[in-house]
């Protein structure tokens, strides 16, 4: 058999893998490094109000890209980020998942250890963009090795309890804040303490999915066809002592060899790039305008401190629930249409935010605001990857996501001067507006992947 008829015959088999206690060991093993990418990811919500009481750098920003304000320290990670995704996404496709989800997750923990003990906005910023870089490389590579995994029948669900994992981080990097920001523990400021618990459990997460093994599609699409079959047999193996049902493998057109970056540019691939592009401007835009911001959001409504944390907190113990509740329609309805009506929901909801008063009306928003944006995070996540084959799959969701961290970056500044003239509301209107424009873009251009081998949405 050919090499390219060899990684035809993998892709059939793993399309026809049931879902067994295994294969969810697998997806947790790997969401465990995205926990604590997400644990970083959010951390500028929940320390920034640290670092202002500090001193290192203030609430408002002075000029409009300034760099020692709290826009500075937001926007130098998502700098971080874009160079990750987009300069460094093609090494995934290049050397491997494995190798590159196990670099970037020690590259993120050593970074995140040695910002905790800044004292000042200039080395703050450089380690934030430092760690920013790794946690790039490792967010695209886990989407693209679970993609690569699952069956198309299971694929939206994989990607939910994925995310349940994942969003977990966030009431954990809540409870954190609330409970350390606010204080001083042997002689350092409480923020500290939260950066450094983020390290060290990103270095646990190392060691415990150890036994991962590669990609089999990366693999037999790299001619290394001998371990790919070891992998998929040790699969059905599993699968039969487990008693489940082997589907049957589905004739597969062949996919080989490497890619070029350019070919991500080119016809057939271009319009999906292109369509990418404008939904991750406009969801990072509206996404983290509320996930970075809403402490200082509430504080600049005139909630203190400690109650903006505390309400914070609260709300962030919905980030989970957005994903679960996701495993109960994903893989029943097109993942375009979820997007869409994801991000609708966040518009309505942003717009009701700027009439909330009251404890209870801030946290019944925040809680909807937060469930719609983590029905579009998994979504999305499972959605782009689906869209490029396997040889530039890393690299094709590497350079549209980047967009979204680009667009983080600058919405980082837009926002902190709309807070400045219009408060919270006229944040809360800029969120609605780029929701809007998302869901048009998916819901008029998306393709439909509902149930389809990823060979097939490929082609």
């Amino acid at each position: 058999m050919s090499a390219a008829a060899t990684a035809a015959t993998i892709a059939s088999r793993l399309e026809a893998l049931p879902a067994t206690r295994g294969f969810w060991r697998r997806v947790t093993l790997l969401s465990l490094g995205g926990f604590f990418e997400f644990y970083d990811l959010f951390l500028a919500a929940y320390v920034a109000p640290g670092l202002v009481k500090s001193g290192i750098l203030t609430a408002t920003t002075p000029g409009l890209f300034g760099t020692t304000g709290v826009a500075g320290f937001v926007a130098a990670f998502f700098l971080g980020l874009f160079v990750g995704t987009a300069l460094f996404g093609f090494i995934a496709d290049r050397f491997g998942r494995r190798v590159i989800f196990t670099v970037s997750l020690l590259w993120y923990a050593a970074a995140s250890f040695v910002m905790a003990f800044q004292q000042d906005a200039f080395g703050l910023n450089l380690w934030r963009f430092i760690c920013g870089i790794g946690i790039g490389v490792e967010l695209v590579t886990i989407d693209t090795y679970i993609a690569e995994l699952a069956p198309p029948k299971v694929r939206g669900r994989a990607f939910a309890f994925s995310n349940v994992i994942q969003f977990a981080a966030i009431p954990v990097v809540a409870f954190l804040g609330w409970l350390l920001v606010p204080r001083t523990l042997f002689g350092l400021d409480g923020w500290r303490f939260v950066v450094m618990a983020g390290s060290a459990g990103a270095l646990l997460a190392w060691v415990v999915r150890g036994r991962l093994p590669e990609s089999p599609r990366w693999l037999a699409n790299h001619g290394r066809s001998q371990e790919a079959e070891a992998i998929v047999e040790s699969w059905e193996v599993e699968a039969r002592l487990a008693g489940a049902q082997l589907g049957e493998p589905k004739p597969h057109v062949a996919e080989q060899g490497r890619g070029s970056f350019w070919e991500i540019l080119r016809p057939p691939y271009l319009g999906r790039t292109v369509m990418l592009i404008a939904f991750n401007l406009f969801q990072a835009a509206g996404y983290y305008g509320f996930a970075s911001w809403v402490p200082t959001l509430l504080i600049s409504s005139g909630i203190e401190v400690t109650r903006s944390l505390g309400y914070t907190f609260i709300i962030a113990i919905a980030a989970p629930f957005g994903p679960a509740l996701g495993l109960l329609f994903t893989d029943k309805v097109e993942r375009k249409w979820i997007i869409s009506g994801a991000a609708l929901a966040i518009a309505v909801a942003g717009l009701a935010f700027t009439q909330a008063h009251g404890m209870f009306g801030v946290i019944a928003c925040g809680v909807a605001l937060t469930l719609a944006n983590n029905i579009l995070s998994f979504a999305y996540h499972g959605y782009q990857p689906e869209l490029f084959p396997t040889r530039v799959r890393a690299q094709g969701v590497g350079f549209v996501y980047s967009f979204s961290r680009l667009s983080t970056m600058f919405s980082a500044f837009v926002i902190a001067a709309i807070l400045k003239s219009f408060g919270a509301p006229g944040v809360f209107v800029f969120i609605a507006g780029c929701m809007g424009i998302v869901a048009a873009v998916i819901g008029l251009f998306g393709p439909r992947t509902k149930d389809l081998p990823l060979e097939q949405i490929s082609r």
